[in-house]
């Protein structure tokens, strides 16, 4: 079943799992986690991309940039 966003009335599916750790003042985007985890935020992807840390804290995207795999001839 597909976990909605954490943001409060959104229904849109998360696809981004959101994490921090104070001591570091850091913020992760990852891809969605596998199983709801207690101290993480699910998004969706409109919600992901508006984040903004606190003044003085840093964003980590950690999620794997979407490759393209194409088959047949070569350019060239």
């Amino acid at each position: 079943m597909a976990r909605h966003c954490s943001r409060t009335g959104c229904t849109e599916n998360a696809t981004v799992t959101l994490t921090f750790q104070y001591a570091s003042s850091l913020v992760w985007l990852d891809q969605l986690s596998g199983s709801r985890e207690p101290h993480a935020y699910d998004l969706c992807d409109r919600h992901a991309s508006r984040i903004t840390p606190p003044t003085g804290w840093r964003l980590e995207d950690r999620r794997r940039p979407l490759t393209a795999l194409t088959y047949g001839r070569l350019a060239g």
